[in-house]
């Protein structure tokens, strides 16, 4: 029995890895779709609606399997129709990261675009009268005042994302939820090996929550809280 309790604890350290590049992934989809959606360009934003109104309307579980089977096929196909006989698998790492972040990057673009909006625009426009370029005003001005804004969205997206890992299982993928029903399947006793699961998802998501609560805290330094009683 211990030995898959030892099995499931290193699978946690691969649902980290996962959680943590599909959240990279997710920021960075999360700017471009969020700068997209604030340019003055109709392509860009009509892009990026689609994108985010699509993608938050099809199931994780759906986009899952689609990008790993259907995936497979269509490159498969399409290497058998350029007349090559070599054949594509999709590693389920990378399409648990890619279909993760690529879902919560539409999450994080809406995050990101309400904070932008958040800020006085004047300032930017003060910025840019000051001899700042576009880039710089975005990194020095906008940046540090958007992470104060949008960090309550941006803590409920992540606390999502790290329990949506426990969906890579489905494709194969040797993380803390498959070992675990694995292990349950193999002793016919699956309750304690998820109710372990469970508690390492906890533990995950506290941690997250003490660590972002700091940070949030950091951020709202010198900030003027407004009474609501």
């Amino acid at each position: 029995m211990n030995a898959y309790y030892t099995a499931i604890l290193q699978g946690s350290v691969l649902t980290v890895g996962v959680s943590l590049s599909a959240l990279a992934v997710s920021i960075l989809l999360g700017l471009l779709g969020a700068a997209a959606k604030l340019s003055s360009h109709r392509v860009l934003v009509a892009i990026a609606t689609v994108y985010t109104t699509i993608i938050r309307g099809i199931p994780e579980l759906v986009l899952m399997l689609l990008i790993f089977y259907g995936g497979t096929i269509g490159a498969n196909n399409f290497l058998e129709w350029m007349g090559s006989e070599a054949t594509v698998d999709i590693n389920p790492f990378f399409a648990g990261v890619l279909t993760i972040g690529f879902i919560y990057g539409a999450y994080m673009t809406e995050t990101f675009r309400g904070a932008i909006l958040s800020i006085p625009k004047g300032q930017t426009e003060a910025a840019v009268a000051f001899g700042m370029g576009t880039m710089q005003a975005f990194v020095r001005i906008t940046m540090p005042q958007m992470v104060r804004y949008a960090l309550p969205g941006f803590t409920n997206n992540w606390l999502v994302l790290i329990k949506a890992t426990a969906l890579v299982s489905l494709i194969g993928l040797h993380e803390m939820t498959y070992l675990a029903k694995q292990a349950g399947a193999a002793t016919r006793s699956p309750f304690p090996f998820f109710l372990f699961t469970a508690a390492l998802f906890l533990i995950y998501t506290t941690v997250s929550l003490f660590v972002l609560s700091k940070l949030n805290a950091r951020y709202s330094l010198g900030a003027k809280r407004i009474s609501l009683s």
